[in-house]
């Protein structure tokens, strides 16, 4: 089972690059509600492996991707398409939400 890409500041522009659709998980290892959500994330990178890529950053350890998104409330979930940002979730949400707006992609 595939799991979610370690997204950093050095390689994020090359992940940026890919044809399908992207989820990025911005993350901190202190946030609660990043626990909760972390295994949906790990989920959703075997469920769609193939059809989409699914990464987290930890925005503790990679402050520049965060700050080029001005992530300030984490859990944040961004998708994009074509390199652009095309959906936002802020805050844990059930596995079905994300499911939906990756699908939304595909």
């Amino acid at each position: 089972m595939a799991k979610a890409i370690e997204i950093t500041d050095s390689n994020f522009e090359e992940i940026m690059k890919s044809e399908q659709p992207i989820l990025v998980d911005f993350w901190a290892e202190w946030c609660g509600p990043c626990k909760m959500i972390g295994p949906v994330v790990e989920e959703l990178a075997g469920d769609y492996e193939g059809k989409a890529v699914v990464g987290k950053v930890d925005v503790d350890s990679n402050p520049a991707v965060a700050a080029q998104f001005g992530i300030r409330s984490i859990p944040t979930l961004l998708f994009f398409k074509g390199g652009q940002i095309v959906d936002k979730q802020v805050g844990a949400v059930p596995k079905a939400v994300l499911a939906q707006k990756l699908d939304a992609q595909l």
